[in-house]
Parts: C-alpha cells; structure tokens; sequence
C-alpha cells in the first residue's frame, strides 16, 4: 500500500514564505535614490528571523540574489551593469557597506580602496551593496567573492546608531545590527534630507519583530495548554 504524499505548505508568492508566517503585513514601501543590492547567504533565505527578504520588499529600487560565491559574470552584471533592460542611465557608483576588516587570518581579504568623497555628494547615482548573512558567513563571502572586495566600503557611524530592534535574534557585539538595521542606518547616511527612509524600515523592522514575538507567544501557549480531559 502506497503512503500518501506529504502535503505542502502553502507558500506566499511574494515574500515566499508559508502563509503562516507571511511578513506581507510587515512590509513599509518608501521611496529612495540610491540602489540597493542584497546578496543573502542561502542560509538567510528560509530563516524566519531574517530580515534580508522584507528589506527587498520594502524597497523598490533593490534586487535580492541568493548564494555564497557567486559566478563572477553575474555578479559583475549585479554590481555595475544595468539592472533595467534597455536602460541609458549613467553608470553607478557601487560600494558595500561592511566594517573595516582586520588583516591576517584564514578568510584574509585584500584592503579595498578609499571611497571617493565626490560620490556621497550623488545619492541618485550610488548602488549600495550588502551582505545578508551571519558575521562569520559574510567574511566568507567576501573571502569567496573578490569582486566585493574590490569596492570602496561605507561604514556606519557607530556614534548615531539607534538602539537595536532586533529583539528575536542575539546579536554577538552590541554595535551588531540585523540586516534590515544596518541598511536603515546606512540610507540615512546616504540620504540624509530623507527621513521618511529610516522611519519607515523601523517601522517595517518593529511590525516584523512583533509578529515574531506573538507566534512565539502562541507556540509556548499551545506547548503549556494542559491536555484535553479524557
């Protein structure tokens, strides 16, 4: 006797979760100059604390590629082609945001050049890239990737940094932000007369958080409920 196939969970088409969890409700559309590219580690991709998928649908001018070291003629396309078929735009000014990296070590990594100051200056013409991964996961992407480590690097400034909201996910330093967080920070930097920017992913990052927070909440009441009488 056949067993009969396992059924499959209903899957949301646009943030590609189960229904059960979709973070539609969550996301905070607003509007920005700078591109954003998110290359998310595929252990991010079915996470249910990641935050990398939200940030995509949160904002319009970003695309989302998945994997740890990627082909280099697609990534080459990723980070300096055009990104819309037909497109006559100037060419982009692409940087990654990622602290400073200290020298040595397994994954060591070349030192990449300075940023040049005149592109902050152009906001509309910049292509932000990020790494949506764990601390240790990112340091191997950009070890496996050596056209990231060939960008000129955004750091954020630690001294303005908001208090995390990522209260469902241990951070491992307290400078440490969710990828969602550090993106929110970053544009701020980037676009500083925009401050629809950043309240709007905040607000993106407390509806996620609170929705986490209320399914665990339920999870524990059901595993705590007393059994049905006999």
């Amino acid at each position: 006797m056949k067993s009969s196939p396992i059924p499959r969970r209903a899957v949301c088409s646009t943030c590609l979760r189960p229904q059960r969890s979709c973070i539609c409700a969550a996301v905070r559309c607003v509007a920005h100059q700078a591109q954003v590219l998110i290359l998310q580690h595929p252990l991010e991709e079915h996470h249910a604390k990641g935050t990398g998928r939200l940030l995509h649908l949160c904002l319009a001018r970003s695309r989302l590629l998945v994997g740890e070291a990627f082909a280099p003629d697609a990534l080459a396309h990723a980070l300096h082609g055009p990104w819309d078929a037909g497109s006559h735009e100037k060419p982009r000014h692409t940087l990654l945001l990622y602290p400073p990296t200290p020298p040595g070590g397994a994954l060591s990594v070349r030192a990449p050049p300075p940023l040049p100051a005149n592109w902050l200056a152009a906001p509309e013409r910049l292509r932000l890239v990020l790494l949506d991964a764990t601390w240790r996961k990112s340091r191997r992407m950009l070890w496996a990737n050596p056209q990231l480590q060939q960008l000129p690097r955004l750091a954020l400034e630690e001294a303005a940094l908001p208090a995390s909201r990522y209260a469902v996910r241990r951070a491992h330093a307290p400078h440490q932000r969710s990828t969602l967080e550090a993106t929110a920070q970053a544009l701020a930097q980037l676009e500083p007369d925009n401050a629809q920017l950043p309240a709007a992913l905040h607000a993106a990052m407390d509806a996620f958080v609170a929705q986490l927070q209320a399914q665990q909440r339920s999870g524990s009441a059901m595993l705590t409920a007393p059994p049905p009488a006999s």
